[in-house]
């Protein structure tokens, strides 16, 4: 056991002999300026691949949201008020008296009320009734285009407050789907006007018309009048009279 022990000891001690007279160069770490240029050069283009990986997703990113924008839908539709304004100045010229707006009636009714000339067979009471309904269909025909005139100009009014919702709409779009939503609805409201200003110009020529066709018909009947009161025998021609008898 001894004899182990000592020999022990005696590697132990060799050992630590021969740390000491090692030389001191043998413990140095060895640096290869090549290599670590090389390391670094690597280390660097490494980042740079990450940087641009990062750029390229965050313009992807931002590409996505611009698309999200652009394809974004516009939460405001003006279609609905457009159509019922349009729809009061279509009840009135639905609600108008007199001559109809049909062809077919106002063909009829034209031909009764208005001839070109009237025949033997209609009576003068006949023709002075005549002559009261043009009249009442003037006076029907002027109403509707002053109705229509007031609703237009009240129109109007509600048109603008529709101009100014659908601009600060446009104003405020976030995307080209939104602006071209806006763009539509303004096209609408432009539509809506031109037809609305149709519908009143439709109602003020009625009335200029009934007017004329008025006038023609009373010529007409003034006419005929005259006719029958002359009758067909020789009208009177007067004649120079000899009191004295020479």
């Amino acid at each position: 056991m001894k004899t182990r022990t000592h020999s022990l000891l005696l590697s132990a001690l060799l050992s630590a002999s021969l740390f000491i007279a090692s030389p001191a160069w043998a413990w140095k770490t060895v640096f290869d300026p090549s290599n670590y240029t090389q390391n670094t050069l690597t280390a660097v283009r490494t980042l740079e691949q990450i940087n641009n990986q990062i750029n390229q997703l965050q313009n992807e990113a931002q590409m996505l949201m611009n698309q999200a924008r652009n394809l974004a839908n516009l939460d405001f539709n003006v279609v609905n008020r457009l159509r019922t304004t349009l729809a009061t100045t279509e009840r009135l010229i639905a609600e108008a008296q007199g001559m109809a707006y049909d062809v077919q009636h106002l063909d009829r009714e034209f031909a009764r009320l208005y001839p070109e000339q009237y025949a033997a067979t209609v009576s003068g009471d006949q023709m002075v009734r005549d002559a009261q309904a043009r009249w009442k269909h003037t006076l029907d025909g002027l109403h509707t285009a002053m109705r229509m005139q007031a609703q237009v100009s009240q129109n109007l009014r509600d048109d603008e407050s529709v101009l100014v919702d659908l601009v600060s709409q446009s104003q405020s779009a976030q995307g080209a789907l939104q602006a071209a939503q806006a763009t539509n609805q303004l096209l609408a409201l432009q539509a809506k006007q031109s037809i609305q200003a149709q519908q009143l110009q439709i109602t003020q020529e009625r009335a200029a018309s009934l007017e004329l066709a008025r006038q023609a018909a009373a010529a007409e009947r003034g006419r005929e009048v005259t006719r029958r009161f002359l009758g067909s025998g020789t009208p009177y021609t007067p004649q120079s009279v000899d009191f004295y008898g020479n």
